[in-house]
């Protein structure tokens, strides 16, 4: 089945621009979802971290403490590269099944880190959503209440936006309002369809 890749870094705008596929008739399974479903209470996900982490890792109602997990993986390299083990593997086999259910359908990977993990050949074209950093790190601290250092952190465990768009097919430049960004994400699926011979 035909799939094409959307990427960007934190706070440029993606999950927007996967509204706008969504819109528009495009499924979009998102990696972010999936690595929720992954870590359910009671998945072998979810213990895997627990073992990895320790009880710090849980919130008192038995799910993932996503914030605690992330305050540990992004000032620690190593940290992050041991989730990463645990949780990719895994949220790429839900992903596939996902996939395989929605049959012959034009769809969407929405994941941040598509160019980091050397993914890109395998969603082409790739979609690429770029934003200036400054303004990503001003959505970061207004948007999950960070710090500038946490903001800047959480940049920093990402690609460079140059990085992004080497490796992008069709790149969105966000630098504008909500309703340019529907525009030019609008003419990117138009791309992607004219690329994959998929009209709607």
């Amino acid at each position: 089945m035909p799939v094409f890749g959307l990427t960007g870094g934190i706070a440029s705008g993606k999950s927007a621009v996967a509204k706008v596929f969504r819109d528009e008739g495009v499924p979009v399974i998102d990696a972010d979802e999936v690595s929720r479903e992954v870590v359910a209470p009671g998945t072998p996900g979810l213990s895997a971290v627990v073992e990895a982490f320790g009880p710090r890792a849980l919130a008192a109602d038995g799910t993932l403490d996503r914030k605690a997990v992330a305050a540990i993986v992004f000032e620690d390299a190593d940290a992050r590269a041991k989730l990463n083990a645990i949780l990719h593997p895994a949220i790429a086999a839900a992903s596939a099944a996902h996939f395989a259910a929605l049959g012959e359908r034009l769809a969407c990977y929405d994941a941040a880190l598509i160019v980091e993990r050397g993914l890109a050949e395998a969603f082409r074209p790739l979609v690429v959503v770029a934003a200036p950093r400054e303004l990503q790190r001003s959505r970061l601290i207004e948007r999950d209440k960070l710090t500038p250092a946490e903001a800047d952190a959480r940049l920093a465990a990402q690609a460079p936006v140059e990085a992004k768009i080497a490796a992008a097919d069709v790149v969105i430049h966000n630098d504008g309002d909500l309703a340019t960004l529907g525009v030019r994400a609008r003419e990117a699926l138009a791309e992607v369809r004219r690329r994959l011979g998929r009209q709607p």
